[in-house]
């Protein structure tokens, strides 16, 4: 949907000096610094703009710093041999040192008088390259603690919609018309929890009521775009603060319904405590820079939605290795028409969830199987987390916990023994199976 200007507030400028903030150039990259001064020194005006800003006024490191200038992007790689030109719907520079990319925005209008470059498709903004001047631009951001401009000319930082308050008061708030904002992009919606989650600001009470509302807005939101919401929801070390926002809001069941009827249904409250468990999990991973696979992510976030599946097939009287997969691709089949999950993800995924039932097997040759699988790590990882649901999954963790721990021979030993002993657990049905179908191998093998 295009801009409506008549959302919008007028601009007021409110201009905080160097003595009454706590930002300091010593904090700021020092290839950001170079833009800007570049910049001004060829006569335009550049500031510092964004979460960069508001983050630093917040006293933490922020990862990425933009530039916002009245230049446009021409003129920024005519002063830059290191700059590449970026973008259809919005036109950018990348000045690019190294491994840092310092993004630089030309300022933006609100209203096209036929100038410009913007182009409307199906009421879906498509293209937007209308520029025009730093109140315009300020105007038009999505929420007010993301509007501040950092000057260096004086280093002051320059307000025009009440974000250094907000900042101060760590409150999140549109810019506007908080429903038409919406409207414009449903995503804001996921981006008002996420900021809120990683900032730990409250969500100001007339941003926050339209969203349970018109939360299914979502709905017409392209699925990879929502994929990347999701790994920013939860990959950035604030997913649980995260997930609580989605259900808070009426979000969750927007992006993962299944999932979330699910959680209704489970009356113990068992499935939630996992999915909390395994999200604070990452967090600390995240806070210890250890990688966390989206799969897993996705296996976790999906599988209340794969349990409630699987025992509705096995209800049905559908075998257990059969209702395990058709359950696994249904849950699939169903989210990515909502979320893009790619198949690089999808895939492990369901290998997690269907590992899970071979856990109770002690039959030597297929924990051997089980232990040279690629995805056993995941996988037994995803069994100690389950314990939060359950404890009866215990005996079964304790014994891979120390199948993985021991030498293969004296691994086999024990194993041949405990069959010996007839304590495998596997060997009664592996019997009436030979007999069966004449020394077939078990389903699924």
């Amino acid at each position: 949907m295009p801009i409506n200007p008549h959302a919008l507030p007028q601009p007021v400028l409110r201009t905080i000096p160097r003595e009454q903030h706590v930002i300091s150039r010593r904090d700021i990259s020092p290839n950001a610094l170079r833009v800007l001064y570049r910049l001004r020194e060829g006569g335009f005006g550049a500031y510092l703009v964004g979460g960069a800003v508001r983050d630093l006024l917040l006293g933490l490191h922020p990862k990425d710093f933009d530039v916002a200038t009245d230049a446009t992007p021409e003129q920024v790689r005519a002063l830059f041999r290191n700059c590449r030109l970026i973008g259809r719907r919005f036109r950018l520079a990348h000045v690019v040192y190294g491994r840092e990319i310092i993004e630089v925005a030309t300022f933006r209008a609100n209203s096209d008088d036929g100038s410009g470059d913007r182009e409307v498709e199906d009421g879906r903004l498509v293209r937007d390259n209308v520029y025009g001047t730093i109140e315009d631009d300020a105007v038009r951001r999505d929420f007010t603690c993301n509007a501040l401009y950092y000057a260096i000319e004086d280093f002051s930082v320059r307000d025009y919609v009440g974000g250094y308050e907000d900042v101060q008061a760590r409150v999140m708030r549109l810019i506007g018309d908080p429903e038409t904002r919406y409207r414009e992009d449903p995503v804001r919606m996921l981006r008002a929890v996420r900021l809120a989650a990683k900032l730990g600001f409250a969500i100001e009470p007339g941003t926050a009521d339209p969203i349970p509302r018109l939360a299914s807005l979502l709905g017409e939101a392209a699925p990879a775009r929502l994929f990347e919401e999701m790994l920013k929801l939860f990959l950035s070390g604030h997913a649980v603060a995260s997930f609580e926002g989605l259900e808070r809001h009426g979000l969750l069941g927007a992006l993962l319904p299944e999932t979330a009827a699910a959680l209704r249904s489970n009356r113990s409250g068992a499935l939630r405590r996992m999915v909390l468990e395994g999200l604070r999990n990452t967090d600390a991973r995240v806070a210890a820079d250890e990688p966390v696979s989206p799969a897993f992510l996705f296996a976790l976030l999906l599988w209340p939605a794969y349990c409630r599946s699987l025992a509705g097939l096995q209800a049905q009287g559908m075998h257990a290795e059969e209702a395990q997969r058709r359950a696994a691709d249904r849950v699939t089949l169903h989210q990515v028409q909502t979320i893009a999950l790619p198949k690089r993800f999808s895939l492990p995924m369901q290998e997690i969830w269907l590992l899970q039932s071979r856990f109770s097997s002690r039959q030597r040759k297929r924990v051997f199987r089980l232990l040279s699988h690629p995805r056993f790590r995941a996988a037994f990882d995803f069994l100690v987390l389950r314990q939060t649901a359950s404890d009866s999954h215990a005996a079964d963790v304790e014994f891979w916990r120390q199948a993985q721990d021991s030498p293969d021979e004296e691994l086999s030993a024990s194993l041949v023994a405990a069959s010996a002993a007839g304590e495998d657990d596997d060997a009664p049905a592996r019997r009436r199976r030979r007999r069966r179908r004449r020394g077939a191998a078990p389903a699924g093998e």
